[in-house]
């Protein structure tokens, strides 16, 4: 290494009289109280941030040696020292993971699935929406991602590494990009004494550089959507503080889509010399892969300045097809900073010239021009360095930024062409990374205000426990990080045979855009209808116009038809691929045409699925109550009578109730029902009232009689079929399994009350039964697995071992135990509801290293499946049945704070949708 700068390693990088600034946490699940827990007081003024409290750390934080709390950090959050180590490594689930009785089940469709994958991958050469070959491996790195909604996603991992990115949409690259790093250069009386890699990391190439950080005196805190790193410099006095910010704004429809994140560096001098620091960010022009190959990279300086800000960096074009793109990486210039850059090196060399250049004077050279094209096989990178002077026990702020442009995108199909939703307010020519960078230099301040203004109220709620606190923000990073797309609809694209009846469906479209966000990130499907029906609590709560676009969507392709006939994996039988006046599964795959042609599952005939047009019903009524938009449910009153008369066909004894059909026929594809189910004959039911609720708002008296008989009727068979005197069933055959106590079995109950239905004259379910049924999950499912720290499992047999019939029954759903958590709230459980919630927080974030990818099932032991999954956004149903609650205890009809959110109709139903009809 030639450098006669000191590395970090002169520091003892060992746990040898450690400074541990923060206690292992001992509160565990028993140990959460609702009713009158308290978090801890902060009296701290508010530049003096709090170290690390018990409730958010755990043994995360246990190897820190630091003194530092680093500036502004606030109390809550997911707080981890960067020497961590996680103990428990899983993987993947697996064929090796199914037992021997379920594999011989499964034969079949494991047969036909490998003749699926070889012609997809082998003859297509394409991806498979579900690569069940070649699962993603896990990698226990990953922190807050970068980037609003819809515009891609850059994620940087809790050890400072850029190691996902989702640029081309929905389509994910699980890479370390090596060159991407931030450096800081200390100097003092003209010399420099300091030049160190914020990164642990020890890589083959940029061999010149520094590597190595001690990461015992440094930990990274996610609130999302921001993060904060903190870095105490051995032996240098000083603290640096990085604090990364991105536009996740509540209710906020153009900010929240830019493709920008914000990185604003404090440093503090806490010793009584002056000293100059400069931070230098650098980063690879691609991700050096085979997109980059083909070679023809530029870089090139630029400097914007507008209404009395200017801003300075580098813009590192990409034109690779089909979606070219320009990333810039700049900082803000102030009388006190200094802007340097280098234009371009080779990321795969030494790195001697970048180092030297810095470990000089502080600065870059600032070559004038744009560089050469790359050649073929050659990697092309440039840097940008802020430098500021700092004084004896001062401190300074260095502000930059990474922005890019990708505004026109195509799908794997390469088809139609799209404009993501930024380029209504920065243009679609592709020239917007300099305006996207000097924006979001000049607004991030702003941003910060409306991200206390939202977060506050809930970070110091004290009867909220401090885990709640972090699980509840950092989970919404997959509303942006889930493949998520936000593109602008054009005048000409929407078919208006099929708009008839649907009045708002051009307007809303035309100026909310259209949204969608994957399955997982491994399930590669938009708006998967049976899954969104739980995380789509998280978008109407806080961008409900992107949940009617989302609806709008749905409605329309309920309406329409694709008689294609294809060969469905799990019964070997040949169908269509969607039916008119069902909900499809998903709105389609990103490596094909999504939107043109949906259902890219294709594991069963989702036609024939019971729930799906159930969910439908359930959330246009809830999205109702919680916007209070009568035109909405104008427009979907005719869908839901559609797909309510396509699901009668499956009550066959017309009791009133539904029957399975005897394969999985439902969100859980791999448990099979048969007869009346305790799942979806809930849901069943649930949807009916609410058609009865519809049909009232809709003066549609004939329509609200046939419900109100069939409720009548349904509710009977439901109790007498299902009901066993403490739960109910999980179906009516006479399979032992029939018996097993699910942990969704209350899901039909969890929708009607998040509606203010439920009880009282619009009771469906009986309440002693609900709350002996959750009581009964409570004692069985939760604390009778795993001793009571894992969450809730799907299945669990009456005498108090896990169902194994099936795949899915002893697997712990997240998305599934957050949604049960809220239905616990409801009924006035609400320390058993956060004890459940608990259990699965603490599994995911603190001991399998899950974090910003939690998964949408894991076993007691061994194994996880399917990462950075949607579901688990339903942990904001567990908001809204706390702010539900807090106004039926107040007594008083609310317009909840800061989410803009009705908790329930205002008026009664004849006066709030005075003027509809059937019509």
């Amino acid at each position: 290494m030639e450098t006669s700068i000191p590395a970090s390693e002169p520091t003892s990088c060992s746990k040898e009289d450690s400074q541990v600034c923060c206690l292992e946490d001992t509160g565990g699940a028993e140990a959460v109280q609702v009713a009158d827990w308290e978090s801890p007081q902060d009296d701290r003024p508010q530049d003096e941030p709090v170290c690390c409290n018990p409730e958010n750390s755990g043994q995360l934080m246990a190897l820190y040696e630091g003194p530092a709390r680093g500036y502004q950090v606030p109390p809550f959050g997911w707080r981890i020292c960067l020497a961590h180590e996680f103990a428990e490594k899983r993987k993947p689930f697996n064929a090796n993971s199914i037992s021997l009785s379920n594999m011989i089940k499964l034969v079949g469709m494991g047969f036909r699935y490998f003749q699926w994958w070889y012609q997809k991958t082998r003859v297509e050469k394409k991806t498979p929406f579900i690569d069940m070959l070649n699962s993603v491996p896990l990698r226990q790195i990953y922190g807050c991602p970068l980037g609003g909604i819809g515009g891609g996603t850059i994620t940087r991992g809790w050890r400072g590494q850029f190691c996902r990115w989702q640029l081309n949409p929905g389509m994910y690259q699980h890479q370390t990009v090596i060159a991407d790093q931030f450096t800081v250069c200390l100097r003092r009386e003209g010399q420099t004494v300091y030049q160190q890699v914020l990164s642990l990391e020890r890589p083959s190439v940029l061999r010149s550089w520094n590597w190595g950080l001690c990461g015992f005196f440094a930990f990274y805190h996610a609130l999302y959507p921001r993060a904060w790193t903190v870095y105490k410099l051995p032996g240098q006095n000083v603290t640096l503080t990085c604090r990364q910010i991105t536009p996740i704004l509540p209710h906020d429809y153009q900010d929240s889509s830019l493709p920008v994140g914000v990185f604003v560096w404090d440093v503090e001098n806490e010793g009584d010399e002056a000293l100059d620091v400069s931070i230098m960010f650098s980063m690879r022009n691609g991700l050096g892969g085979r997109d980059d190959a083909p070679g023809g990279l530029w870089n090139e300086p630029f400097c914007l300045e507008r209404d009395g800000e200017t801003v300075q960096g580098l813009l590192l074009h990409h034109p690779t097809l089909p979606n070219p793109y320009t990333m810039a990486v700049a900082a803000r210039l102030t009388a006190d900073t200094t802007v340097t850059h280098i234009t371009a090196f080779d990321p795969d060399s030494t790195g001697q010239q970048v180092w030297q250049d810095l470990l000089q004077d502080g600065q870059l050279d600032s070559p004038a021009g744009r560089s050469a094209p790359s050649q073929k096989g050659v990697g092309i990178a440039g840097a940008v360095c802020v430098a500021a002077k700092l004084p004896p026990r001062g401190r300074c702020c260095l502000e930059f930024s990474l922005a890019w442009d990708m505004p026109r995108i195509v799908f794997g199909a390469k088809g139609q062409v799209h404009y993501r939703r930024y380029t209504r307010f920065f243009g679609q020519d592709g020239e917007a990374a300099p305006a996207l960078s000097h924006y979001a230099l000049c607004r991030y301040a702003d941003w910060e205000e409306k991200i206390s203004a939202w977060q506050s109220p809930i970070l110091e709620d004290r009867s909220l426990p401090a885990w709640y606190k972090s699980a509840l923000f950092n989970e919404l990073y997959f509303l942006a990080d889930g493949g998520t797309v936000w593109l602008e609809v054009p005048e000409d694209s929407l078919m208006e045979e099929l708009e008839e009846g649907m009045r708002q469906l051009r307007p809303v479209l035309r100026e909310y855009g259209r949204f969608g966000y994957l399955e997982g990130q491994e399930y590669r499907m938009y708006n998967t209808y049976d899954v969104h029906f739980y995380a789509s609590f998280a978008l109407v709560m806080l961008w409900p116009k992107l949940e009617l676009s989302l609806q709008y969507d749905m409605a329309l392709a309920t309406l329409r038809e694709d008689l294609t006939r294809r060969r469905y994996l799990m019964s070997g039988l040949i169908a269509p691929v969607k039916r008119r006046n069902v909900i499809p599964h998903d709105i389609g795959d990103p490596d094909d045409e999504p939107w043109l042609r949906v259902n890219a599952y294709v594991i069963h005939d989702t036609a024939d699925w019971k729930d799906l047009n159930l969910k439908f019903v359930l959330q246009v009524y809830r999205d109702y109550c919680l916007t209070g938009d009568q035109g909405f449910l104008r427009d979907m009153w005719p869908v839901c009578l559609a797909v309510m008369e396509s699901e009668m066909k499956f009550d066959k004894d017309h009791d009133g109730l539904i029957e399975n059909g005897g394969y999985a026929d439902q969100t859980y594809d791999g448990w099979v029902a048969t007869g009346p189910s305790a799942y979806c004959g809930g849901l069943w039911l649930a949807a009916v009232a609410v058609m009865v609720q519809m049909a009232t708002l809709c003066e549609a008296q004939d329509i609200q009689e046939k419900f109100s008989s069939i409720l009548s009727r349904g509710k009977e068979a439901y109790e007498r079929l299902l009901w066993n005197g403490r739960y109910y069933n999980y179906d009516s055959s006479s399979q032992p399994q029939s018996r097993s106590i699910m942990s969704d079995q209350c899901a039909g109950q969890w929708f009607l009350r998040a509606c203010g239905l439920g009880e009282g004259d619009t009771e469906v379910f009986p309440t002693p039964h609900v709350v002996r049924a959750l009581q009964t999950i409570f004692e069985f499912n939760v604390q009778a697995f795993a001793g009571g720290a894992m969450g809730a499992v799907n299945g669990m047999q009456p005498h108090g071992v896990p169902d194994t019939s099936s795949v899915q029954s002893d697997e712990v759903w997240v998305g599934v135990v957050y949604g049960l958590a809220a239905t616990m709230i409801q009924e006035g459980l609400t320390s058993e509801g956060f004890r459940t919630a608990e259990g699965c927080y603490r599994t995911v974030w603190e001991r399998l290293g899950l974090a910003f990818q939690t998964p949408e099932a894991y076993c007691q032991q061994q194994v996880f499946r399917s990462l950075a999954y949607m579901r688990p956004l339903s942990i904001w149903a567990m908001q809204l049945a706390l702010q539900q609650q807090q106004c039926k205890k107040a007594s008083r009809p609310v317009v909840e704070q800061n989410t803009g959110l009705n908790t329930g109709p205002k008026s009664g139903p004849k006066e709030a949708m005075a003027n509809l009809s059937p019509e």
